[in-house]
């Protein structure tokens, strides 16, 4: 079980975090669990996927509200229709949110086709699978002290926690995170535009383009740069979602 996975940030930082105030799961990660005083396996494993569970549902809510904004800009297109300013400032954002460029300011079939690949759910199996072997169920350094489940690195000198195995000469942080939902938030954002996982994101789209449902197990092999060790991850992973499978509420 790797606390930290080599190829995780890919020289993708954490996106800017809000205030505390502005934080809209702040009442359900007021507290954390002490994991490491949770002894029996099966009670840290329900309590470690509750914890996180409402993050990832939220993470998904957006996406699939930014999804459906995209699909009916996509209606709007194939009808002809012009898209109006309140449209154009919301794809503004969007294309700066998920690094996509606009061509000469408009929308048009390519980048739409290249948001709708970013702009896509992730399972829950396969988020909490990778939470949990990324921050040992909740019980790592990274997890305790920084509210990082996932082993996001950070490469601005003061920006995290310093790992103590950190190779000499090397410069990278373990990104530290106000919640535990920005610590999701930003595993989503990295997971969903970073070209280090475009083969994931392929497999998606073929499950959609095929009318499937979008499942964790294949998304899974398309992981193999978010870790060092590579296709030994990936099967880590998907064995995590297979074993774990009486707690998943979807794929």
């Amino acid at each position: 079980m790797m606390v930290l996975a080599g190829l995780t940030a890919c020289g993708e930082p954490p996106p800017t975090t809000p205030t505390t105030a502005s934080e809209p799961l702040h009442a359900v990660y007021a507290t954390k669990p002490d994991f490491r005083a949770i002894t029996d396996v099966k009670q840290r494993k329900s309590a470690f996927f509750d914890y996180l569970r409402p993050a990832v549902v939220f993470e998904n809510q957006r996406i699939e509200g930014e999804r459906q904004f995209l699909l009916d800009i996509q209606q709007q297109m194939d009808a002809g229709q012009p898209l109006g300013s309140d449209v154009m400032a919301q794809v503004n954002d969007l294309s700066l949110a998920y690094m996509v460029t606009l061509d000469s300011d408009a929308v048009t079939q390519p980048w739409l086709n290249s948001m709708l690949k970013r702009v896509d759910v992730l399972p829950e199996s396969l988020v909490l699978s990778q939470a949990a072997n990324e921050s040992g169920w909740g019980r790592s350094r990274f997890a305790v002290e920084g509210n990082n489940y996932f082993g996001q690195w950070c490469y601005r000198e003061g920006c995290g926690l310093v790992p103590s195995g950190r190779t000499e000469g090397a410069s990278h942080e373990v990104a530290v995170f106000a919640s535990p939902h920005l610590s999701v938030k930003a595993y989503f954002m990295n997971v969903n535009r970073n070209p280090a996982y475009a083969e994931l994101r392929e497999i998606r789209a073929l499950q959609r383009q095929a009318g499937q449902r979008v499942e964790g197990q294949r998304l899974a092999e398309g992981l193999h740069r978010y870790s060092e060790r590579g296709h030994a991850y990936v099967d880590e992973i998907q064995s995590m979602i297979k074993h774990n499978n009486q707690y998943w509420r979807q794929g």
